[in-house]
Order: C-alpha cells, then structure tokens, then sequence
C-alpha cells in the first residue's frame, strides 16, 4: 500500500512537473536560437547562454565586462553575431581581442551592436522605408549602423562598410530584443 502511494505521488509530481514547464511555453511565445528555446521572461544574457550558435559572443561578453549590464533592466536591441560570424574575422583575432589587455577595444566593439532602446524589425523596417531605403540608428558605443533592406530581407552596415545580413529577428527578452546576424560589425 505504502508503495501504490510512493508511486502515485511521484507519478502525480512527474505530470505536474511536465505540465507547469508545457504551460510555461504555451504562455510564453519562445523562438528557436542555436537549438535552444529562448523565452521572452529571462534577460539577454540569460537566454544566450543558451545558444550553441553564440558560444563566442558570450565569452565575449563575459571577457569585456559586459555581462551585468546585458543582465540589467535595458532595454536593449542587440545586433548578434553568430560563430560563424566570429569565423569571419582573421585568424587569431578572436582569440587576440579577448586578451586582458584587449578588454575596451573588445567592448568598443560589442557596445557597437547594441542600441540603447527595444527596436522590432517592424519598427526598424518602417524606418528604413521612411528614410527612402535606409535608417541610421546610434549604438552604445557611440556610433551609428545603418539599416536597409533588399526584397525581404534586413540588413545593417557598419561604419567600415561591411554588410550583415539579419538572419533571425525579433527574438524578445525581458530587457529587449535579440536580432541574430551573420556578420560581426566594426565600429
């Protein structure tokens, strides 16, 4: 008898376990980045810890300080590189700028893919439109990225004139908005 019961409550807590996390994703409308779900409740920081596609660009983070300000109430649109993205680079760059002695020209650069703000495509596509095909948008760090579009896709282009292509928009956090590109940008 002692056992039917044992089982019956580890049955009952397994379905209520199972439920609350099936309820959790129903409630909360999730996106799929680098395998892994990222929920609209956790911060950006959070949620990219998450991504196999971004394993560079948290280390990044963690290597420049940033993360406790990507954590913080925001909000925040971040422009975010994938590995492949970092591939991109010269050899031996990535490596190079997360170096202790690289740490501001390394946050220079992260600063420069996010804006201060929560900014949708909607809202970024309506201002490329309004700006007869391009907007430009000031980032943290200083300067400004320019925005446009080609048939239906979103691009941005950094001050040295390199094209990223915006692979995955609209990604929501508590504190912003994720839009995953393919490119890294330099300020």
């Amino acid at each position: 008898m002692r056992k039917t019961i044992t089982i019956a409550a580890i049955t009952l807590l397994s379905v209520s376990f199972s439920n609350s996390i099936s309820a959790q994703s129903m409630k909360e409308k999730t996106m799929m980045v680098g395998g892994a779900a990222m929920y609209p409740s956790k911060n950006i920081v959070e949620n990219a810890v998450n991504s196999k596609d971004h394993t560079t660009l948290v280390a990044a983070v963690k290597a420049a300080g940033l993360a406790e300000t990507l954590s913080g109430k925001g909000p925040f649109t971040v422009l975010a590189p994938t590995n492949e993205a970092f591939d991109k680079l010269p050899k031996g760059a990535v490596d190079n700028l997360l170096k202790p002695e690289n740490k501001e020209t390394l946050k220079k650069i992260l600063t420069y893919h996010v804006l201060p703000g929560r900014y949708n495509a909607k809202q970024i596509w309506a201002a490329v439109k309004a700006g007869n095909g391009k907007t430009m948008m000031k980032t943290v760090e200083g300067e400004d990225v320019t925005f446009w579009t080609k048939g239906s896709m979103l691009y941005v282009r950094d001050s040295k004139g390199n094209d990223a292509e915006v692979t995955i928009a609209d990604v929501n956090q508590s504190n912003g908005v994720i839009h995953v590109i393919d490119t890294v940008l330099m300020p």
